[in-house]
């Protein structure tokens, strides 16, 4: 059986969804969670100076998108046919492009300018992308893409508390359900609770 670790730092962020992959696929890894501190002296034994990494065997892998797409195959998440993996990738994608606006308005350090942009997205931005996210997960049957369970729903759950914390709004699944029914769904997932119990 392949030695894997999961090197991440102990936040769930870009690394989260990658964790709850394995854990669905039932894969022991270890879960080597960096401090800040160690993260200076770890960040020239990576592979793009960044994380998160999944090591399979002593091999390194990065880029948390890539991990999580690879895990999505590996276990059986990605649809039968060419076109269904693109309707994933397509959906992630939005997902992520939402994600960023966010972000950087988050890394703005200007705080008036910051503040003006944040104003502006609440009002002209982030409406309509979490409507047009939700109308998507709606149809898909609480689901990111196809109508079912696929890695982008682990993408989506992953990321869920950084992007309120981006977004300033801490209540996000009540003010959009839809949003909560990706995550009911994963979480239901004996394997995912399990795991996720664990670290709670």
């Amino acid at each position: 059986m392949s030695k894997v670790i999961f090197y991440y730092f102990d936040i769930k962020g870009r690394g989260e969804s990658c964790r709850l992959l394995l854990a669905y696929g039932g894969q022991k890894f270890e879960d080597r969670r960096l401090t800040a501190e160690q993260w200076p002296a770890f960040k020239p034994k990576t592979r793009f100076g960044q994380l998160p990494i999944l090591e399979i065997d002593g091999k390194q892998y990065a880029q948390s998108l890539a991990i999580s797409r690879y895990l999505g195959r590996k276990y059986g998440l990605v649809g039968e046919s060419p076109e269904d993996a693109l309707e994933i990738d397509q959906n992630v994608d939005l997902f992520m492009d939402f994600c960023l606006k966010g972000a950087q308005i988050m890394r703005e350090t200007d705080a008036a300018r910051k503040e003006s942009l944040y104003a502006d997205a609440v009002k002209n931005v982030f409406p309509g992308d979490l409507e047009r996210l939700s109308s998507i997960i709606n149809k898909n049957n609480g689901h990111l893409a196809l109508g079912k369970l696929t890695w982008g729903d682990f993408v989506v759950v992953g990321l869920f508390d950084w992007l309120k914390t981006v977004l300033r709004i801490p209540d996000l699944e009540q003010k959009y359900p839809a949003f909560q029914k990706v995550i009911d769904n994963v979480y239901s997932i004996p394997k995912v609770k399990a795991y996720s119990e664990s670290k709670n």
